[in-house]
């Protein structure tokens, strides 16, 4: 927990970006790989470089359909050569005699001594013979040999979380399989009587639990495996054995709820009393009761109760932690720029990440529009909403201010 020694300083609350910083600083990447056939490989984590076995591709090869042909044989226009074969994808042809064309096929060999492919559109059909009406250079329509990639090249890094067309690279590398990270287990536990389950009659004062199911599929999206014991009793003693189990089965222990104030908030006095807690509020709205620690030996994330603070800090906090826990090499997107679209006349107490909706202009940044209702219990707008854009406290900002924007796509891929 080094990275998180500098928390408790002044109001007892952190910036946002030393907090994101901290977690970063307190991540240790897995060191448990696994080999996995490519199928199987969609969103992992690549445990090792990835280096081209092979020329791709393997040989000089026509890029239309048409005809093969030495340039010099083509004169200043006007050549009238005889067809002397047809090569088809698949299926090399011999070599080209001089003086004579090889009627060709988009990705077929190019025959020995042929230097240029002339596009079928381009010649004219005299029987067994073609008539090109221009000069011709050496070198149009033909891709050559490793012109994608070349034997011993690293096409793919350490790190790289992989994505459709990464596996197609790899396969056209003639590569079944890959070395990857382990998947992440994240032990998730939700706090609170008032919670029930989706399908379940509501009781007066419950509400359902709309956190599991986010933070449940957010971390499936990262590739981490989930562990879920279902919910805690809102008693001291339940949520210490809830830890203590929740620590000794997985990799990341994660909650939501429980962090604030409040005599039924259980979840800090028990992590202070089975680890540690290193890092606990962030100054920041929403979200702003935020902690971090660990749970014996095991890294612990709590966060907020409110559905939006859980997916707000959930992206800005627990996903850097989780991407380099899972050895990827980028831990957190770099922001994009948008412009307010209202003006921010009394400067903020907290800094403030506002789901927003990007309307695009021409010739100029976005324009950040605000979902109308920001509450931290208005799950709604994170629907409505592209991503987040953060406004920085101690400031008035006028409208149209450039300021850092994230998509909820690139804060959760």
């Amino acid at each position: 927990m080094n990275g998180a020694d500098r928390c408790f300083t002044g109001d007892g609350m952190m910036a946002a970006d030393d907090a994101r910083r901290a977690l970063i600083e307190a991540a240790v990447p897995l060191t448990e790989f696994e080999r996995v056939h490519l199928t199987a490989a969609l969103g992992r984590v690549l445990a090792s470089d990835v280096t081209s076995p092979l020329d791709v591709p393997g040989h000089d090869n026509s890029a239309m359909d048409g005809y093969a042909v030495r340039a010099a044989d083509t004169g200043e226009g006007g050549a009238l050569l005889p067809v002397s074969q047809r090569i088809a994808a698949g299926h090399p042809g011999g070599p080209l005699a001089p003086g004579t064309a090889a009627r060709i096929f988009t990705g077929a060999p190019m025959p020995e001594g042929a230097d240029a492919v002339v596009m079928q559109e381009e010649v004219e059909v005299d029987g067994e013979r073609i008539r090109i009406g221009r000069r011709v250079e050496s070198g149009e329509n033909v891709r050559p040999r490793a012109n994608d990639v070349a034997r011993g090249d690293v096409v793919l890094r350490a790190g790289e979380r992989l994505r459709p067309q990464m596996i197609g690279l790899l396969a056209s590398l003639g590569i079944p399989e890959v070395e990857v990270v382990r998947r992440l287990r994240v032990a998730l536990l939700n706090t609170g009587d008032e919670i029930i389950e989706p399908g379940l009659p509501l009781a007066e004062g419950q509400i359902y639990n709309s956190n599991r199911y986010t933070l449940t599929a957010a971390l499936q999206q990262l590739g981490c495996e989930v562990v879920d014991p279902g919910p805690v009793e809102d008693t001291l003693e339940a949520t210490r054995a809830a830890l203590r189990e929740a620590a000794a089965q997985a990799d990341l222990v994660v909650t939501s709820g429980g962090v604030s104030v409040g005599e039924e908030d259980h979840i800090r006095a028990a992590v202070e009393a089975e680890g540690e807690l290193a890092l606990w509020r962030v100054r920041m709205k929403p979200g702003k009761p935020l902690a971090f620690g660990r749970v014996g030996d095991t890294p612990f994330i709590g966060l907020p109760g409110n559905p939006v603070s859980v997916f707000v800090t959930l992206c800005l906090f627990g996903v850097p932690f989780i991407r380099i826990a899972e050895g990827r090499r980028v831990a957190f997107p770099e922001p994009m720029r948008a412009r307010l679209a209202h003006a921010v006349e009394k400067p903020l107490k907290r800094r403030e990440f506002i789901r927003v909706r990007l309307e695009h202009q021409a010739d100029d940044l976005p324009r950040a529009v605000p979902f109308p209702r920001q509450g931290s219990d208005v799950l709604s707008s994170t629907v409505w909403a592209d991503g987040i854009l953060e406004i920085p406290e101690g400031m008035t900002y006028p409208e149209g201010t450039a300021l850092n924007f994230w998509s909820f796509e690139s804060l959760l891929q």
